[in-house]
């Protein structure tokens, strides 16, 4: 595997980080994951957006490269992002080397790293049946304390959130805000269907803007189906028709049960699947304006 650690590319075995990198010493840093379906990669302006807005959040300098061309050579080198094998794009930057300490100005150069393998999908069973989740003990995140918006690579509140879901045997966690209010699971953005009105936590509960879920507002908006960002409690997803998640690599999957509740009639719904058929035509049309590596 070929991994592109700073300034080239190297082979696994090979791509080392310092131990007092504070990426490694703190959580100090942001990343970014792509996907690509063949040559193309999804999405990927907006992702490179994100992540330049996440390192502004924290003070930390971007180095000016030509992502485009560094993210399709991490492709070819690897032999993925073809007919066979469509590609899992991480980009990860910490705050680099430095002496021990919180100050940023400790670490002079910025540690950088893009990896590329195989996009590996959950099952077909699961977009079939839908997932089960629980909701999790573990709150998320205080906005004030660390904003959602920043995708950082200090990652343990979904850890602990996921090591629940794990232990009871669930798909995933959904992790509550400080006002008991549903936010989103550890890696995907939360949906739910309540009288033909598709609802979703606002960004004010406490969550990432995921961009598979500002597509699946724009589609719903565009075909008239209410829509509501709004405070929702676990209640009234027990109580929902149907449920789903959202995220880059999975698209749309549909959710079967919470907290051992059936959401409906514990089958993926037909406004799921409606809109992950609107996702997958408006995925094509978007592909189709994209240029391969």
């Amino acid at each position: 595997m070929w991994i592109y650690l700073n300034d080239r590319f190297v082979k696994d075995v090979d791509a080392v980080v310092s131990v007092f990198d504070h990426g490694f010493l703190y959580g100090d840093g942001v990343y970014e994951t792509i996907r690509s379906y063949g040559s193309r990669i999804f999405m990927r302006d907006h992702h490179l957006a994100r992540l330049r807005r996440s390192a502004d959040a924290i003070g930390l300098s971007i180095p000016d490269l030509n992502w485009p061309d560094l993210l399709h050579e991490s492709m070819e080198r690897n032999r993925i992002g073809n007919a066979q094998h469509d590609a899992y794009l991480r980009i990860t930057i910490s705050r680099g080397a430095g002496d021990i300490g919180l100050d940023p100005a400790l670490c002079r150069t910025p540690t950088v790293v893009i990896m590329a393998k195989p996009l590996h999908l959950p099952s077909p069973d699961l977009y079939r049946n839908g997932v089960t989740l629980i909701v999790a003990e573990t709150r998320r995140n205080l906005p004030g304390a660390l904003s959602p918006q920043i995708k950082a690579t200090n990652f343990l509140n979904n850890i602990l959130a996921k090591r629940e879901a794990i232990a009871a045997g669930a798909f995933d966690s959904i992790l509550l805000n400080w006002e008991h209010h549903l936010t989103e699971c550890t890696v995907s953005n939360l949906f739910f269907i309540t009288d033909g009105c598709l609802h979703t936590p606002s960004l004010e509960c406490g969550l990432l803007d995921g961009i598979t879920r500002s597509i699946v507002l724009q589609l719903a908006r565009k075909q008239q189906i209410p829509t509501e960002e709004g405070r929702f409690t676990p209640t009234q997803l027990y109580q929902a028709c149907e449920c789903f998640l959202t995220n880059t690599s999975m698209e749309i999957m549909p959710v079967a049960a919470v907290d051992r509740k059936p959401i409906g009639t514990g089958k993926p719904g037909p406004l799921t699947q409606k809109l992950h058929e609107l996702f997958l035509g408006a995925r094509e049309r978007f592909l189709e304006t994209t240029s391969p590596g």
